[in-house]
């Protein structure tokens, strides 16, 4: 009698199970819940799977869906055929760690005397992760799928992912970026502001946020000075707290920030000429020319953020402040990631070539560069005109719901403290002075509708609580007038 023979053992059907809440395609749960199984030890190599006819009974789902999640199995050696046998578990599979994780015990480490810097506190903004739940989200700067071109942005990555491509999606650029991006920013962006600028005068960045990191790093110290708007980006103002720079808030009027009361020994303004956030004022040319005056006067440098400049829906938007500078003391920071998608974190900085090699220096020392990929893509999605494309359709868009808001915000006598003069957005608004806007978003959203108290934007330690931003960004038209009517009735309950 010979030897008995050893059959791999078989995993039981009912191993597998599908979550209700599990993301992507049922190919695509079907290939992970194996992939999982192989990478956490519960399936070992030569072990049998079920068939894809059983397996696929068992799920639910057709026998076709399991066919193409088990070829990609395959294609990556965590499965293999043998014959008419069956699918098992590959002796090349990722094998699971040799030794157990372990949480990590109790610290003995006083962090509160560890910590060198702290800056948990430098930006009190936040938004709520599940903002796209409430029916009235009156939030900023969010996509709206509706909106979003999903289609020829999937086309574009596929694109960038090609064998043509392979450089630019695997290269390390250090401290360069795709060539092609930035051609097509010299070349198309900027000229619509009015801008020209060299390749050596232009850095791609992770989002205006980070052009402005960069630049603050770049200008000041402890011993410069910033001056920013008040109320202004809270972010900004944790940046040059970081910063340790001595800090100047000046206050904005109708026209953006006063020339006239910026204090001596200014080294750097911080604006937002064409759309002042939050209050979205324009300021006007003749500010523009008496702000560059000044500038040349006093020997300070000006970074102008020109965030939202696409959006001009109601009249054409005034020039760019950088395109108006003979001297070369502008630095101008733009953003794809407001007209884009907040996601993307795709910005840019433009200025001075020496400037932009600091600037450059100091990015490759942080993070390099923004992925390839991500900048291929966006190049595909700008060259073949559908970015074009979106920002007419969204002006469009936006353009309907900012004539339905400023329809119901006037019924029901709503007080607007700044709206933008050529689109935007987003109306800044003003509730009675005894009315604590946090209260108020607190009361809103029991009724499902979301507002930015303006508390964060001013740098008082004591702001002024009766300010709010009410953004039509993220909201379909049809629910802006209920939206602004359950608005109204709180406001009347508080008094």
């Amino acid at each position: 009698m010979g030897p008995a023979i050893l059959r791999p053992m078989a995993l039981p059907v009912e191993t597998f199970f599908l979550k209700p809440d599990a993301e992507g395609t049922l190919q695509t749960q079907i290939r992970q819940l194996v992939a999982e199984g192989i990478l956490a030890g519960r399936f070992r190599p030569g072990e049998k799977l079920p068939s894809s006819r059983k397996l696929a009974e068992h799920l639910g789902v057709s026998r076709i869906t399991v066919t193409l999640a088990f070829t990609e199995l395959l294609a990556d050696d965590y499965i293999v055929a043998r014959g008419r046998s069956g699918y098992f578990v590959s002796d090349n599979a990722p094998e699971p760690p040799h030794f157990p994780a372990k949480a990590a015990g109790a610290s003995t480490v006083d962090w509160s005397r560890a910590i060198g810097q702290r800056f948990t506190s430098l930006d009190s903004f936040s938004k709520p992760a599940d903002w796209a739940d409430y029916r009235y989200p009156f939030i900023y700067g969010q996509a709206d799928p509706t909106l979003f071109d999903s289609a020829n942005w999937r086309l574009c990555a596929l694109e960038a992912l090609g064998r043509k491509d392979f450089d630019a999606l695997t290269a390390d650029y250090f401290d360069s970026d795709d060539p092609k991006l930035l051609d097509f920013i010299a070349r198309q962006t900027l000229p619509r502001r009015g801008i020209l600028a060299k390749p050596d005068e232009i850095l791609l960045t992770l989002g205006a946020q980070n052009a402005l990191w960069l630049t603050a790093q770049v200008l000041l110290t402890q011993r410069r000075t910033a001056a920013i708007e008040d109320p202004c980006y809270p972010a900004l103002r944790g940046i040059l707290e970081q910063s340790r720079c001595h800090l100047h808030a000046i206050p904005v009027d109708g026209d953006g920030l006063p020339p006239a009361n910026l204090p001596h020994g200014t080294d750097v303004v911080f604006t937002t000429p064409s759309h002042q956030c939050p209050t979205a004022a324009t300021m006007p040319m003749s500010r523009r020319h008496e702000l560059l005056e000044r500038a040349e006067r006093d020997d300070f440098l000006i970074v102008e953020d020109d965030y939202e400049f696409e959006m001009s829906f109601l009249k054409p938007p005034s020039p760019a402040l950088k395109s108006l500078d003979k001297n070369g003391r502008v630095i101008y920071v733009g953003s794809f990631s407001k007209s884009l998608f907040p996601g993307l974190r795709l910005g840019y900085l433009v200025g001075p070539a020496p400037f932009i090699r600091e600037a450059r220096a100091l990015r490759a020392s942080v993070l390099r560069h923004p992925p390839g990929h991500i900048q291929r893509t966006v190049t595909y999605f700008l060259s073949r005109g559908h970015y074009d494309a979106l920002v007419r359709r969204m002006s469009r868009a936006f353009h309907d719901r900012r004539t339905t808001i400023d329809r119901a915000v006037n019924a029901h006598g709503l007080t607007v403290a700044g709206r933008g003069s050529f689109g935007g957005s987003s109306l800044w608004m003003r509730a009675p002075d005894h009315i604590d806007t946090r209260d108020l978003a607190a009361r809103l959203a029991k009724s499902s509708v979301l507002i930015e108290p303006g508390h964060a934007f001013f740098g008082d330690p004591n702001p002024p609580k009766n300010f709010y931003r009410l953004a039509y960004s993220s909201i379909p038209t049809p629910r802006i007038t209920e939206g602004v009517a359950l608005l109204a009735r709180t406001l009347a309950e508080m008094g």
